[in-house]
């Protein structure tokens, strides 16, 4: 049995995942619509040997806050990424690609088609992030008043999956004959409609496009909410998500991998993948000049506001900047696992208003290591091999810069350690990330054993 590795992501934020990256002379400014930008990231991964790159997306502005506050964010303007994957795809030959889409605004049928159009143009690198959206940017650009229940958005989300995931099927691995001398082009023995009728869903299918090279594409899950924790046992092959200690990463890795087995599920058939953004300096104090260095960029307003969704309410411009917060609320409804995060680091550490907006400006409550590469990998290694992770992804608080640091100097780091591949396993992204190519549906014992 080979030797378990880590599984590395490079989640990629525009300019980089600080709050104030776009300001830095390390970043592309105009990083969100310069394809460039893109390709030198996703071949800088490649290069790494990382699995998977990834971008997070929403169907809106993406960010509320006041006016201000607003102007001065540099995440207004980016790419689609199912688009902006199916261009890299033909610069890259082993990176996979994971793109954002959510069950709650998008259409299952078209969904399922881009991306099993992005699995056959990948040559099978395709990855579905699955959400069900919650950003108040979002619904009044469907013609809703509001966003539904967060329950009723699960419950969907189940079905959704379930929908794309028999259109997938929709034709057998060995339907296309493309038989010249006959004339048969596929065998219609092995095309299947789906004709679902579900609760939220009426679907009839078939899709128009053939089985794809992983079968179907790697299915993701971002969220720790009890109801993300439900659907990512109960479909995802990843999961992202965000702790701040080894012990809640622990208990998390633990639950979820705990929900498994009632759908049917192994726990290896999910990898667990916390964000960790890494300030990597050749000396701990080159690591924390850095840091200081990107803090010193967060404008007061621009912090106050990555606040304001915690304290719904409040007028947090009248509180004092260098004292902990007043008090802390209970967890706001429709992102209860990030506020269990943030409202327990903060008082964990006793952190100050503007101590607590400058960690969040960092990585939004991702895990945030700064220091060496060794200490960096240190810091990996201990999760890694205490049941806190199965990787991780990689979340560079900005770039270019701080992806290829990552790749220069904390990739050789864990290879020497033998905690990361020298080399890629395979072809595919599932091959790469040691998951099962699923069989169709409507395989037959015989042809799955085939």
């Amino acid at each position: 049995m080979a030797e378990r590795q880590l599984r590395l992501g490079a989640f990629l934020m525009a300019t980089g995942h600080h709050i104030a990256a776009w300001r830095h002379p390390g970043s592309q400014s105009d990083a969100g619509t310069h394809i460039d930008h893109y390709i030198r990231l996703a071949q800088t991964a490649e290069r790494g040997l990382f699995d998977q790159v990834f971008v997070a997306d929403s169907p809106g502005i993406g960010y509320q806050g006041g006016e201000e506050s607003f102007s001065r964010q540099g995440r207004v303007s980016y790419f689609e990424p199912v688009t902006l994957w199916a261009a890299l795809s033909t610069v890259t030959q082993h990176i996979g690609f994971v793109a954002t889409a959510s069950t709650t605004y998008e259409d299952p049928y078209l969904l399922a088609r881009k991306f099993a159009s992005l699995d056959h143009l990948s040559k099978g690198r395709a990855a579905w992030n699955v959400v069900t959206t919650s950003a108040e940017a979002v619904y009044g650009n469907f013609g809703f008043e509001a966003h539904p229940e967060p329950s009723v958005r699960y419950e969907k989300s189940h079905e959704f999956v379930d929908v794309v995931k028999g259109l997938w099927d929709s034709f057998d691995d060995d339907a296309f004959l493309r038989d010249k001398a006959s004339g048969v082009y596929f065998d219609p023995d092995k095309l299947h409609t789906l004709n679902h009728v579900g609760k939220h869903l009426k679907v009839k299918g078939p899709l128009n496009i053939g089985r794809s090279p992983q079968g179907h594409p790697v299915i993701v899950q971002a969220g720790s909410s009890e109801d993300g924790k439900e659907l990512a046992a109960a479909t995802a092959e990843a999961i992202f998500t965000a702790w701040t200690s080894l012990a809640e990463a622990q208990a998390f890795y633990q639950d979820v991998k705990g929900r498994m087995a009632k759908y049917g599920r192994r726990p290896e058939e999910l990898l667990v993948l916390p964000g960790i953004s890494p300030v990597i300096g050749r000396t701990e104090a080159e690591a924390q000049a850095k840091w200081a260095e990107l803090q010193a960029l967060i404008h007061p307003s621009v912090g106050l506001d990555i606040l304001a969704p915690y304290w719904r309410g409040e007028d947090l411009g009248r509180w004092d900047l260098d004292a902990p917060p007043p008090y802390y609320p209970a967890f706001p409804q429709g992102v209860n696992s990030r506020a269990h995060v943030v409202l327990e680091l903060a008082q964990r550490e006793n952190f100050t208003v503007r101590q607590l907006y400058e960690y969040l400006g960092g990585a939004r409550g991702h895990w945030v290591v700064i220091g060496t590469p060794a200490t960096i990998a240190d810091r990996m290694q201990e999760w890694f091999e205490n049941g806190a992770a199965d990787g991780f992804n990689v979340m560079p608080p900005v770039l270019p810069q701080s992806l290829d640091e990552f790749v220069d100097l904390v990739v050789p780091e864990l290879q020497k350690r033998g905690l990361f591949r020298t080399a890629y396993e395979g072809t595919t992204l599932r091959e790469n990330l040691g998951l099962e190519r699923p069989a169709s549906r409507y395989a037959t014992p015989l042809s799955q054993a085939a």
